[in-house]
């Protein structure tokens, strides 16, 4: 009867535990949601680059805050980021004794808590800086017509060098920790997860239960305020309170839909890029604004721009039409994401450079 018994308590405990398929799904749904809302700030950026020009240039920031305040509501209710509850995972303080009585309601404690924010926000966050940047340094050595100096020139390409050898470092390491889950050799699918001292685990009933009576029991138990000072942050409270909720509802709305729009455009579909390449050509500004703060054309064609001079290294936007000097707009163009004249959406690659017949 004991080893009756003991086989079942193993049972459940497996049972817990999600599957690959399971942890690999919460991973990829977060993945998709930023290229997903990366191509719709894109689209209002070229439609009207005066009003959400500064949505595309400062997307990385905006999205790392809004991922801050919902993971942060998530982790601190649910024991959960919003992906894993989603998917109806919990994440479990390991060598805690009191875990199978540790209801996911009660959020995380704050030292796992901190520790998923950096992993789940922050590295992300850094990770994309770092591709940018090497993305920039690489266009720059290879479209560039005067090379870096000397002194910078050997750390310069040894970290272009180094750097994809680094990434699939990293890489294998997430590969052979997902292989050792699926072996049943380890508890966590990431190494990420053990670093920040917690495992996943399926919501219980109890969890359930409890997430659901939670905000019916919060708002009989809350009392009024006696000071201004307590007033002033029940207030506070709320409206972030009030705030993360929308968010994580009209998130959990249209995730499924930015799901379908990242498919939708990563897709190769030859009969969407032909029509596409098929559309006429579109017509060239009709005026300048004189006035605004765009700079202004100088009259004799073969003068730049920027920096009023002979054009040197005659360089075209293909977003724009426009001609300047190669130093001068790619400067420009790598720290402002845009056109100097038109104000349009440009990168890197749309430098083309003129050669004189």
């Amino acid at each position: 009867m004991a080893e009756h018994g003991a086989h079942f308590t193993a049972a459940s405990v497996a049972d817990d535990q999600p599957s690959i398929f399971e942890v690999v799904a919460q991973d990829s749904l977060m993945t998709a949601v930023r290229p997903a809302l990366q191509h719709v700030v894109k689209v209002l950026a070229e439609s009207n680059p005066t009003h959400y020009g500064f949505l595309w240039r400062w997307f990385d920031e905006i999205f790392t805050l809004l991922d801050l305040l919902l993971q942060q509501h998530y982790l601190s209710r649910t024991s959960a980021s919003f992906s894993e509850n989603f998917y109806g995972l919990k994440r479990i303080v390991m060598g805690d004794t009191h875990k199978s009585q540790r209801l996911a309601s009660a959020g995380l404690p704050k030292q796992q808590l901190w520790k998923s924010i950096m992993f789940l926000v922050l590295l992300p966050y850094l990770k994309v800086k770092l591709e940018k940047l090497v993305s920039s340094l690489r266009e720059e050595d290879e479209y560039s017509i005067h090379p870096p100096s000397s002194r910078w020139k050997r750390f310069y390409r040894a970290f272009l060098a180094a750097y994809p050898f680094v990434n699939m470092a990293w890489e294998g390491w997430f590969l052979v920790q997902q292989l050792r889950y699926i072996l049943g050799k380890a508890q966590h699918h990431s190494p990420l997860l053990r670093l920040a001292g917690v495992q996943l685990g399926r919501l219980t009933v109890q969890d359930i239960q409890a997430l659901e009576h939670k905000p019916a029991k919060a708002s009989m138990m809350q009392q009024p305020a006696r000071s201004v000072s307590e007033k002033i942050n029940s207030a506070l409270k709320k409206a972030v309170g009030g705030v993360a909720l929308s968010l994580s509802t009209g998130l959990s709305v249209g995730v499924f839909f930015l799901q379908f729009l990242d498919w939708w455009y990563s897709s190769e579909n030859q009969e969407t890029i032909k029509s596409l390449t098929a559309l006429p050509t579109p017509p060239p500004p009709v005026h300048l604004d004189y006035n605004s703060d765009s700079p202004l054309l100088p009259k004799m064609k073969t003068v730049c721009p920027l920096c009023r001079k002979t054009r040197v290294n005659d360089t075209v936007l293909a977003t724009s039409g426009y001609v300047f000097c190669y130093r001068c707009v790619f400067h420009y163009v790598r720290s402002h994401q845009a056109c100097p004249i038109t104000g349009y959406p440009t990168e890197v690659q749309h430098l083309i450079k003129l050669y004189s017949p």
